[in-house]
């Protein structure tokens, strides 16, 4: 029987085919929720039409069915959710939690990250100019302990780290959708690679404005190409190869540092995640990126 005290997610942007870092950090998510006998969901963050694809969701969708990915509940996406990151964000406007910002980005950079049009006072913009919406954080010295890499200490500064929660073109962003969903998915535990590690402490003050307990964390290194950049669809990773696998989990298994035995790879998939999930060991997963 499931046990809805773990609840974990995967969740891909579809700007590209699934590639071989993604294949981990689902991998990961996965055998996390399985050893703790809970429920692992799937949501597809598409709230940017203008870098996505119908066409690529479908094989990020397809690619985690042939190795044996399947969530718990129907997929979820955000690009159905507007009604509700509307609302949120109506709701922390009217707290005084947000704020509209019509400062340009080269103009941040010149104020070292301060708003020269003193946004956070409330002030109405001028004219029909564009303008984002953002979250108004408040300075903090953040400790929380992660999953895997232990103890972490992040600081906030109000003002200069304020988070875009509605883009200047009118998408919704990352940090307010990823929230929202995350809450009202009930997600106890993410798994996410450890280059989200920094957005962490501003996340967290999202969770408590919204009056939500923030999830555990546990973040992966990320996987490296040969030229040691991230290895993402920006850097041209190669797309998966969905006719193998086998062969394709074993090396994910790998990579987590959980040495699947030789003749792994010549076995079902089923078999391979059976075997992953009985020996699963969150503590040799690698520390640093390979």
């Amino acid at each position: 029987m499931a046990d809805i005290s773990y609840r974990g997610r995967f969740a891909p942007s579809p700007t590209g085919p699934l590639h071989f870092g993604s294949l981990v950090t689902a991998l990961a998510s996965y055998l996390e929720a399985r050893v703790h006998q809970g429920q692992w969901l799937v949501r597809v963050e598409d709230l940017d039409p203008l870098r996505e694809s119908p066409e690529a969701t479908e094989r990020i969708l397809h690619s985690l069915n042939c190795h044996g990915l399947i969530p718990d509940a129907p997929v979820r996406f955000q690009s159905r959710r507007h009604d509700a990151y509307q609302a949120v964000i109506e709701r922390l406007l009217s707290d005084g939690l947000a704020y509209r910002c019509a400062c340009s980005r080269k103009q941040l950079q010149q104020h070292h990250g301060r708003h020269p049009e003193h946004c956070r006072e409330g002030r109405s913009v001028p004219g029909n100019r564009p303008f984002a919406i953002r979250f108004a954080l408040t300075d903090e010295t953040c400790c929380w302990q992660d999953e895997l890499l232990g103890p972490q200490i992040q600081r906030v500064i109000a003002e200069v780290d304020d988070p875009v929660i509605l883009r200047k073109e009118g998408f919704f962003a990352y940090q307010l959708a990823v929230v929202v969903d995350d809450i009202d998915q009930g997600i106890t535990d993410v798994v996410r690679g450890s280059d989200l590690l920094d957005l962490t402490s501003q996340q967290q003050q999202i969770y408590r404005a919204l009056g939500a307990t923030p999830p555990n964390w546990l973040h992966i290194p990320v996987i490296l190409n040969e030229e040691g950049q991230k290895l993402s669809k920006q850097n041209h990773a190669p797309a998966l190869d969905d006719r193998q696998p086998a062969g394709n989990l074993t090396s994910a298994l790998a990579a987590l540092g959980q040495h699947p035995p030789a003749n792994l790879n010549q076995q079902p998939v089923e078999n391979i995640l059976a075997w992953a999930t009985r020996h699963w060991q969150r503590e040799a997963i690698p520390l640093t990126s390979r």
